[in-house]
């Protein structure tokens, strides 16, 4: 139960909810309650079907493509870290920075599915996650995966209310603190890595 717990809350960081938030509200700006709900199932959706994918195809991705858990760990956490820096110092995820402010037909699936809320950082970390938890562990793993999620549909649907509530400065500000967890997240992922490389070395 408690890996349950950490692993929600660890995905809850991981996906910078109050990030996805301030992106879901500008790309759905001026739509109506039940407009801006459609979009969220949508987005939501699709990052269960490509957490799922990630999760469970994680170590088989490692063998076909010969690359150790620990050189995954150090390159996923690298990533990680960009983002988390670039929420900390702009209140924004840097591969999103850029992306065309014209309205699209249809945002749910791209930007805000992919890469607003799996982006590369995110993709990097749940393969890893995915890799190291076996049995009934992964069960528990997968179980917080889809808990964050479901926090995340929570915050969606609450967008109007929560936009009202906070203000644009409030949203900034937990974007920040999000950034700042999501940085610790990534320097244990990190270390966790160079550690398994230094173990044979040491030897």
């Amino acid at each position: 139960m408690s890996l349950l717990i950490s692993t929600w809350i660890k995905f809850f960081f991981l996906f910078a909810p109050f990030f996805v938030l301030s992106m879901f509200l500008a790309l759905t700006r001026g739509e109506t309650s039940a407009v801006r709900r459609q979009v969220a199932n949508k987005a939501i959706i699709s990052s269960v079907v490509i957490s799922f994918v990630l999760f469970f195809f994680g170590g088989s991705l490692f063998a076909v493509l010969g690359i150790t858990l620990d050189a995954f760990r150090i390159g996923s956490g690298v990533l990680l870290f960009l983002s988390a820096l670039s929420l900390v110092r702009d209140g924004t995820r840097n591969h999103a920075v850029g992306m065309p402010s014209e309205e699209r037909e249809d945002v749910s699936v791209v930007p805000l599915a992919v890469p607003i809320i799996i982006g590369p950082a995110t993709i990097g970390t749940i393969l890893v996650y995915g890799a190291e938890l076996h049995g009934w562990e992964m069960a528990l793993g997968l179980g917080g995966l889809l808990l964050a999620l479901a926090s995340l549909t929570l915050i969606l649907y609450s967008a109007s209310l929560i936009e009202r509530l906070l203000g644009r400065t409030g949203l900034n500000v937990l974007s920040k603190i999000t950034g700042l967890i999501l940085a610790a997240m990534a320097s244990q992922i990190f270390m966790s890595g160079l550690m398994g490389f230094l173990k044979p070395i040491a030897s």
